[in-house]
């Protein structure tokens, strides 16, 4: 296929994204269901409609978009995310979203008949605010109101409380499923959020498997007291027995596997005072490995490391966790069209396992998957100097658009 994607375009609409969530510290900060999400999503469908693409939108905000009609067939998907970490990066998800409109925008307008649609889609909090995934497990397997009550964001809110007039959902937010006979494929243009790429010279990288990872939270119980006047033989703090327990968790990590990785990535106390014996602390986990068994396992030990950091402050723990997303393969008859596309085009590929979790480990369950990685300058993700080179995230969208154009004829 010769038709390549608009360049300039493409990265003129990423420096336009990068400036929805600007967080004065540096970086973005463009939380899911946020204003500045809201203010990224009203741009990218002002850029869908500019370019006469059909938008759809579920109960959850998942925008799927593409030309009018043609769903006889099942689609090939494409997309990201428009959400960010707190302080994050420009390219994390962006790259993935903007490119895939890109490619739908561009074969539309080289008037270009191909068998199946082409449909660009954008996930609701890959980032996990509120749910590991949650857009994308919302197509996958969808969730019930019970469900979607008991979750709640770093800031404590609520989902269901930020969905309230959220004009970027329409419809049941337990009616999210998609059909599998929808999908016919999907592939995803991703930073790769690592060094190895850059390491060794490559351009594409192949995406081999996304790992499995859980988490959850742990909330340390005690009782709130002065801090001048109760002995310390007396105390149930709570942080002192959340201390103990982060600090167990890179040996249990290390314990698990080579690939095994836990990260507690924030601490809310209560009180709060620096005069009180802290009463509550609730500590975040997040914690991946390639292997499902392993993660299981971690679930467990954390759980048995929570009780015993507990008994020995005379606190009690709670392991709140959050479903095992597994770890899967991606489809090698989609990964060998990327390597010959990218041969095509004068790029040299490898094959490289993906350490973060992405929305496509639940397309795979839907229909088969593959992405395409684009190195990261030293391998720095999720803050502010992640930086993908302008040549590189054109590659990495033409190799996608020619992905998508030979899956399309399929």
């Amino acid at each position: 296929m010769s038709v390549r994607v608009d360049g300039e375009r493409l990265l003129r609409e990423l420096a336009e994204l990068a400036e929805f969530g600007r967080d004065p510290a540096g970086g973005l900060t463009r939380t899911s269901f946020s204003a500045a999400d809201g203010q990224a999503r009203a741009w990218y469908a002002a850029k869908c409609e500019e370019a006469g693409l059909e938008v759809r939108l579920d109960g959850l905000g998942n925008i799927v978009a593409g030309l009018p009609g043609g769903d006889d067939e099942p689609a090939v998907w494409s997309g990201s995310h428009l959400d960010t970490v707190p302080c994050g990066g420009a390219f994390d998800g962006a790259l993935g979203a903007v490119a895939a409109l890109e490619c739908v925008r561009r074969l539309a307008e080289t008037g270009r008949r191909s068998r199946r649609p082409v449909r660009a889609v954008v996930f609701s909090d890959e980032e996990g605010n509120y749910h590991h995934l949650l857009g994308s497990t919302a197509i996958r397997r969808g969730f019930s109101e019970s469900e979607l009550a008991a979750m709640t964001g770093r800031d404590g809110d609520r989902l269901v409380d930020a969905l309230e007039g959220w004009a970027w959902a329409r419809g049941s937010r337990t009616g999210t499923r998609v059909d599998p006979a929808r999908v016919h494929a999907f592939v995803e243009l991703h930073i790769e959020q690592g060094p190895r790429l850059e390491q060794h010279s490559v351009r594409i990288g192949v995406v081999t498997s996304i790992v499995g990872l859980g988490g959850g939270l742990v909330r340390f119980h005690g009782r709130a007291d002065h801090a001048g006047t109760t002995p310390m033989d007396a105390r149930g703090d709570a942080l002192l027995a959340a201390a103990r327990f982060i600090g167990a968790m890179p040996d249990l990590a290390r314990s698990s596997g080579p690939a095994s990785v836990i990260t507690t990535g924030r601490v809310r106390v209560q009180p709060g005072g620096s005069n009180q014996v802290p009463e509550l602390a609730e500590v975040s986990l997040d914690f991946r490995d390639p292997s499902r068994d392993r993660v299981a396992a971690m679930l467990e030990a954390i759980d048995r490391t929570a009780q015993e950091a507990a008994a020995a402050y005379g606190v009690t723990a709670e392991w709140d966790a959050d479903e095992i997303v597994d770890p899967v393969p991606l489809d090698e008859g989609i990964r060998e069209i990327i390597r010959a596309r990218a041969t095509d085009l004068g790029l040299s590929s490898t094959d490289i396992p993906s350490g973060a979790g992405h929305d496509s480990q639940n397309m795979a369950l839907l229909a088969p998957t593959a992405m395409i990685f684009v190195p990261s300058r030293d391998g720095r993700s999720h803050v502010p100097v992640e930086y993908t080179t302008d040549e590189d995230a054109i590659a990495g969208a033409d190799v996608l658009l020619a992905t998508l154009a030979e899956l399309a004829d399929s």
